[in-house]
């Protein structure tokens, strides 16, 4: 339906819950390389409790070879620069929600790609520096889905 792509995480646990946030939502996890972590961590495997082997994780070493693999229909990134808010887009199956590492975001070579069709924020208060990475996940997420008419949820 949609893919979840996460660009060099660095936290295990938030990528066990993208792993677990996936898995009940039907989207596929990408994961681009170099990780913060080895995937056999015990925290990953922790944050991800069983839903580790329902999700479909894939892994690049780069965008573009995510893009080669993928063929996204659109790449969505998030960023606290994003002039539009992240419920403002109408979501299609095949979009791509591009986050990036824990501790400062998508950089600006990411940003500034001519692949990226949007970039896009998640609102919260001017004193705040960031959401926790798997919140904002399923914040985008459920949003993409919710407009989509939950196909496949119960």
């Amino acid at each position: 339906m949609f893919h979840v792509v996460l660009f060099r995480p660095e936290i295990p646990p938030n990528t066990g819950n993208a792993m677990r946030l996936c898995a009940n939502t039907g989207t596929t996890l990408h994961l681009i390389h170099p990780l913060g972590f080895s995937l056999d961590e015990a925290r990953l495997r922790r944050a991800g409790l069983d839903y580790r082997h329902w999700a479909e994780v894939r892994n690049h070493d780069s965008v573009d070879d995510f893009v080669a693999a993928t063929s996204p229909e659109r790449i969505f990134a998030f960023s606290q620069t994003g002039e539009r808010f992240y419920h403002e887009p109408t979501y299609r199956p095949g979009d791509a929600l591009l986050f990036g590492p824990e501790s400062d975001g998508l950089p600006d070579e990411v940003l500034g790609w001519e692949r990226i069709d949007d970039i896009l924020r998640i609102p919260m208060l001017p004193r705040s520096r960031s959401l926790n990475l798997a919140n904002a996940l399923a914040i985008a997420v459920f949003e993409a889905w919710r407009q989509l008419g939950f196909p496949g949820g119960v």
